[in-house]
């Protein structure tokens, strides 16, 4: 146990486990104090450097006249992690910890590797409740909730068969000053991060109580859903879940933080959908490249057939003028060249229809087979 001087204020810290272990920084409940992490030490020292402190206003640290805010919670704890040369750490919070560290994940997230949210809400009742609960430890103390407070942290059947942790706990809270109990329920009646918990993007493992009155499984549930990726577990206990069900709490928080990180995807692998575009990108530009070749063999094969029917003409007009003459042109000789024209234009009419039917698609095919 230490003191540590934080500003003007004193906050009492313990730190325990193996010091080049990755660090884990632990939270209280409202109304309790470092010590409600003691069954979980044992378990969770042989796999993490564990800071845990008394909040502001708990146990032995500083408890200023109030109201605070969660802001200043969140503060503390970076703090703390300052002061101890910590730049980066995985977080436990349960209850007023777990709010605390929501608040840590959307205002200092580069600070937070991993962060267990256990018991907890993005808004914790509504604000009449609270004031009420206020009115009455100033007027009676906090002793007049004791009770009433450990009916709602655990079940009856936990209470019968386990008097002796209910005990301890019980007097830790009735040792909590009444103005830090009172500040810090100012700040959890304020708050309300039921949207703003949407941005967060750490790793977050949220543990819910089946028989939780205080923090009901419903919004637990809610903030499992709202933050992307979290992982939810669910534990046969009321609120105080990490003494209700130790060995399934230190189990669930174990597995979660020393889990290998999920591989991201490499970059020189394509996505699927980039390796499904390559394959058409590749036919459009094979496009192209087959339309002036078609044009090409068009081409190629009317000029063939054009030169087919230019030679079978010149064929025709010569046989048409070597033909001798018929006996009636001879009266007449200004009809000689128009008969001998006729048959040869004919000739060569039927010539080039032929060409232009056969040939020219021989040619072509010839032409168009050689590009």
């Amino acid at each position: 146990m230490a003191e540590m001087k934080i500003g003007d204020e004193t906050f009492n810290v313990e730190v325990e486990g193996p010091e080049k272990a990755p660090v884990l920084m632990i939270s209280n409940s409202l109304g309790s104090n470092l010590h409600m992490w003691d069954d979980q030490i044992p378990a969770l020292s042989k796999h993490f450097r564990i800071v845990r402190y008394d909040s502001r206003g708990h146990g032995q640290s500083a408890a200023p006249e109030g109201p605070y805010s969660l802001e200043q919670l969140g503060k503390d704890a970076l703090a703390i992690l300052d002061a101890l040369g910590v730049k980066k750490a995985h977080w436990m919070g349960l209850s007023k910890g777990g709010a605390v560290g929501q608040w840590l994940l959307l205002h200092a997230p580069e600070r937070i590797e991993r962060a267990v949210l256990a018991n907890t809400a993005a808004q914790f009742g509504s604000a009449d409740t609270w004031n009420e609960r206020l009115r009455t430890v100033r007027e009676q103390g906090i002793g007049a909730l004791a009770q009433a407070v450990i009916d709602r942290w655990f079940t009856k059947d936990f209470q019968q068969k386990a008097p002796e942790a209910i005990a301890r706990i019980k007097a830790a809270f009735e040792k909590t000053p009444a103005e830090g109990y009172a500040a810090c329920m100012a700040a959890l009646r304020d708050l309300d991060l039921r949207d703003a918990i949407r941005n967060i993007r750490n790793q977050v493992l949220v543990i819910i109580g089946k028989h939780d009155p205080a923090t009901p499984p419903e919004a637990g549930k809610a903030i499992a859903a709202a933050i992307p990726g979290a992982r939810l577990v669910e534990l046969d206990a009321a609120h105080l879940s990490n003494i209700e069900a130790t060995h399934a709490f230190n189990k669930a928080v174990i597995d979660f933080l020393t889990a290998p990180a999920k591989p991201s995807r490499p970059k020189s692998f394509p996505s699927r959908k980039q390796a499904a575009k390559k394959p058409e990108k590749k036919a459009e530009k094979a496009r192209p490249a087959a339309r002036p070749a078609k044009t090409a063999a068009k081409k190629a094969g009317k000029k063939a057939a054009k030169k087919v029917a230019k030679k079978a003409a010149k064929k025709a007009v010569v046989k048409a003028a070597k033909k001798p003459a018929p006996k009636k042109a001879a009266k007449k000789p200004a009809a000689k060249k128009t008969a001998a024209k006729k048959p040869a234009a004919k000739a060569a009419k039927k010539v080039s229809k032929k060409a232009v039917k056969k040939p020219a698609g021989k040619a072509a095919k010839k032409k168009s087979g050689k590009a």
